[in-house]
């Protein structure tokens, strides 16, 4: 029997990634068992909280036209559909970037106690941040970290630059510490790229960090918890035509994702084990995707996505096809074990 009877669908966002958000909560909300609990679709940008969509068990998929959506009681988590109070019990979360990814809305659902679909609202706030999650990582040695340097908005940009391309060498990338879907991001290959390069990360986030580039394959892996524990999914190796994995090249095509990646059975549990060991280290929940830079001297960590893309072309459904997982079932299993 379901633990829920209804469950929210939370997407868009406060940050660049909302669009990206909304296909993959529409995605989401369609794949969620309607013969187990009703499914309710929330769009939510910018504190306006509106119920587009919603599904009861076993009928049709309803939508609401705009400007007759229903506001959703933040007091509560409740929405008035055609005059019938319904009570949210369960948030599946599909906000990338803020608030979904860091923190903000996971500590709302934890004081009302509503349980949902992600990380606990500390773990999302240290893992949202690049520059943190590293720092909960230094020291172990299942996974390497590529050397870094870290400049907040405010700062001698030109002095740090100075001192983080004779620290570092090229290239360099530099990164917002609290985005996604690769915007802000530049790979920085001279010294008087660098500055440029950090004024445009500072244009999504008052923190940069900028990382010493390391050469070799790059893989992601996904883990999740089941009744029986933390699981992980099949590895997927990225090959992109960019000069690295960017939003043109996750979102335009110009990659190819191939899973089961093309590696043997040991590089593949090893990669699955070290992403099973970051998901305990960190104390993660839900569906979790690690991304890793596989060097010429071992196993390079990248971030961590605690809300991963869950389109029909994502990672993460990817790896669940590969695993021979119904994505229905799958999602059956992330709502009642999270």
């Amino acid at each position: 029997m379901a633990k829920y009877s209804n469950i929210a669908v939370i997407y868009g966002s406060d940050s660049s990634e909302w669009e990206v958000s909304c296909r993959s909560g529409e995605y989401t909300a369609s794949r969620i068992d309607d013969t187990r609990y009703s499914i309710f679709e929330i769009f939510a940008r910018f504190g306006k909280w509106q119920l587009v969509a919603f599904r009861k068990k076993d009928s049709m998929r309803v939508t609401f036209p705009e400007g007759a959506r229903p506001e959703v009681n933040k007091n509560d988590f409740s929405v008035n559909v055609y005059g019938e109070k319904i009570q949210l019990e369960y948030a599946y979360i599909m906000q990338h970037g803020k608030p979904g990814e860091n923190g903000l809305l996971q500590g709302y659902f934890e004081m009302l106690g509503i349980p949902f679909s992600s990380c606990s609202a500390f773990v999302s706030t240290v893992v949202f941040d690049k520059y943190s999650c590293k720092s909960y990582l230094h020291g172990v040695d299942f996974v390497k970290l590529a050397p870094d340097a870290l400049v907040r908005r405010g700062e001698d940009v030109a002095a740090f630059a100075g001192r983080a391309g004779a620290k570092l060498g090229f290239p360099v990338f530099v990164k917002p510490t609290d985005g996604g879907s690769s915007f802000g991001i530049t790979k920085v290959s001279r010294q008087e790229d660098l500055v440029p390069a950090i004024q445009y990360a500072f244009s999504e986030g008052p923190t940069v960090i900028v990382e010493k580039g390391i050469s070799g394959r790059e893989f992601t892996c996904a883990a999740y918890r089941d009744a029986n524990g933390i699981c992980t999914l099949p590895v997927i190796e990225i090959v992109t035509s960019n000069e690295y994995f960017d939003y043109d090249a996750k979102y335009n095509g110009n990659s190819q994702e191939i899973c089961p990646a093309p590696i043997s059975e040991d590089h593949s549990d090893r990669i699955r084990q070290t992403t099973r060991l970051i998901y305990e280290r960190l104390g993660c929940s839900g569906v979790v995707r690690m991304d890793y830079i596989d060097g010429e001297d071992g196993l390079y960590f990248l971030e961590v996505n605690t809300i991963p893309g869950m389109t029909s072309a994502s990672l993460v459904p990817k790896m669940v096809r590969t695993a021979g997982l119904d994505m229905t079932d799958f999602l059956t299993t992330i709502i009642e074990n999270s």
